[in-house]
């Protein structure tokens, strides 16, 4: 065979998704803030899937959690992962807690600092009841509905017996579904983890005393860890997305790395319905 074909054969050999795979690289992905979408993240993961250079992921979580159905959601895209024989390694920086937790499980293993905060396996609904205010300053809504309970959660009234009733059975289902995710991900007895799913947050240290850990140490002991797992050795290249800048809406409606300002500059939400959170107050 001449050179030229050589490398053509090699070309072929390597080349998939969007081009060429020229050596193996770890893909490292940020869980930044306060948890509001899936959809960036979840683009990223796509593009790092056509990209056969990638051979395994680092997911650097900074997050004390969010809404419920993206930390899921961001779970099982990243379980799929691990599921098809790529190494998953998490890193909890400062904090891992709630629904940066919750998605720390779809790992193969999890790092985290022994100052890091983690656990809060829990889940919260806020309601604000502005029911009062409204009253003082003379103004009703008018409501039609077509069944009893269709106005659950309205800002505008407050919580009746049966309301509540429906919501608690809600959160506590939604909790239930995070304890089975922590007992199964950690292979722990479902009693081990009910013991400390009562919200507290840990350390780093105390969660590994708990199992809900791995491994003590810091993104670099995690990328080491991808490295390895994925046969690239202790300092593999690695591949991240694209920087994107911050604008101001991003601040506004709290999304990608300004959700964790928006907290403090809009405390508020925008959207009055009640959401559930897996999420530190």
């Amino acid at each position: 065979m001449t050179l030229a074909g050589v490398v053509l054969a090699v070309m072929l050999a390597v080349r998939g998704g969007d081009g060429l795979a020229l050596g193996g690289r770890i893909a490292v992905l940020d869980v930044e803030g306060v948890i509001e979408d899936d959809q960036q993240f979840l683009e990223h993961l796509r593009r790092f899937r056509d990209d056969a250079s990638v051979k395994g992921y680092v997911v650097n979580i900074n997050s004390p959690g969010g809404v419920v159905a993206p930390s899921q959601s961001i779970f099982q895209e990243l379980r799929r992962i691990r599921e098809d024989g790529y190494p998953v390694v998490a890193s909890i920086g400062g904090v891992g807690a709630s629904g940066g937790y919750y998605i720390a499980l779809a790992a193969d293993s999890i790092f985290a600092l022994p100052g890091s905060i983690t656990g809060s396996i829990g889940v919260i609904m806020e309601i604000p009841d502005a029911s009062e205010l409204m009253e003082k300053v003379g103004i009703r809504m008018q409501t039609v509905m077509s069944a009893e309970h269709k106005d659950v959660g309205s800002p505008f009234r407050p919580l009746g017996e049966g309301d509540r009733a429906i919501l608690d059975s809600l959160v506590l289902d939604v909790y239930g579904q995070f304890v089975d995710a922590v007992a199964d991900e950690r292979e722990l007895p479902r009693a081990d983890v009910l013991a400390v799913a009562d919200g507290r947050i840990l350390s780093g240290r105390q969660a590994l005393a708990q199992r809900l850990i791995d491994r003590l140490g810091n993104r670099r002991d995690a990328l080491a860890a991808a490295g390895r797992m994925a046969g690239l050795g202790s300092e593999p290249r690695i591949v991240r997305p694209p920087e994107r800048r911050v604008t101001f809406w991003d601040v506004l409606f709290g999304r990608g790395p300004a959700a964790t300002l928006s907290r403090f500059v809009q405390p508020l939400s925008t959207d009055p319905s009640p959401r559930l959170k897996y999420v530190v107050p």
